[in-house]
C-alpha cells in the first residue's frame, strides 16, 4: 500500500489542518502547524488564491491523504457510494471509515493508519477469528477485530493502547482485557468522522 512518506507537518501546513498521518504527532507540540502556522518554503507569507477547481480538489486530496488511499482506490469507493441509496457523501465516509486499517487505528491498537496497515499485513490482526492481511477489508456490523495471541502482537498492541489519545468512536467498542479486541456496533455516520471535510464538494468533483 503506497502512502505519504514525507514530513507530515509540511503537509499539515500546506493544507492548513491536521491530517494525523503520523499517529499522535499532530496531538503534540511537535506538530509544525502548532509551532509555525505558515506554509513551508521561503515565501511563507504568499499563498495563491485557490480557484473553484482547487477548492474541490483540496477537499478530495484531504480525504485521500487522511485515509491513505490511492486515486484508483478512491474512485472505486466513490462508485460504490454513488450506486448506494442515501446521501453519496455520507456513504463515502462510511465506506472509508469501515476500512480495517482505519478501524484498527481508531480503536488505538495501531498508533497511526500507516502502522495499522503494517500490523495487518504482518498478520498481527484477526477478523472474526480468521487472519486477514488486507488493510482495505470492509468491516460489517457485528465483526470482531482481535489482536493475534502472540507475545509480539500483544506487546505492540498494548504499547499503542497505553499511549492512545482520545476516545474510541461511538460506532466501535473496545475490550482491553488480556487480548485487546474491538467490535463494530453499527455503521459509521458523519458524526463519527473526525476530519472536517465538505463531502458535497467531493461529490460535485467526482461526478463530472
Amino acid at each position: 500500500m503506497a502512502r505519504y512518506n514525507g514530513p507530515v507537518c509540511r503537509l499539515c501546513r500546506r493544507d492548513g489542518l491536521k491530517l494525523f498521518l503520523k499517529g499522535s504527532r499532530c496531538d503534540t507540540p511537535k506538530c509544525a502547524i502548532e509551532r509555525r502556522d505558515v506554509p513551508p518554503g521561503m515565501n511563507q507569507t504568499r499563498r495563491a488564491k485557490l480557484t473553484d477547481y482547487g477548492i474541490h480538489l483540496r477537499e478530495k486530496q484531504k480525504l485521500k491523504h487522511y485515509f491513505g488511499v490511492l486515486e484508483r482506490q478512491f474512485r472505486g469507493y466513490f462508485q460504490r457510494a454513488s450506486r448506494s441509496k442515501g446521501n453519496t457523501g455520507n456513504t463515502l465516509l462510511s465506506l472509508l471509515e469501515r476500512r480495517l486499517d482505519n478501524v484498527v487505528h481508531r480503536l488505538g491498537i495501531g498508533q497511526s493508519r500507516a502502522q495499522a496497515r503494517q500490523m495487518i499485513t504482518h498478520g498481527h490482526i484477526t477478523v472474526n477469528g480468521k487472519y486477514c492481511n488486507v488493510p482495505s477489508y470492509s468491516l460489517r456490523v457485528g465483526d470482531v477485530i482481535r489482536v493475534k495471541n502472540t507475545a509480539k502482537s500483544l506487546q505492540l498492541a498494548q504499547a499503542n493502547l497505553s499511549a492512545r489519545r482520545g476516545s474510541v468512536p461511538d460506532f466501535l467498542s473496545l475490550v482491553d482485557g488480556g487480548i485487546p479486541e474491538g467490535h463494530v456496533m453499527r455503521l459509521p455516520d458523519e458524526h463519527d468522522f473526525s476530519l472536517p471535510v465538505q463531502t458535497q464538494l467531493i461529490v460535485e468533483m467526482c461526478s463530472r
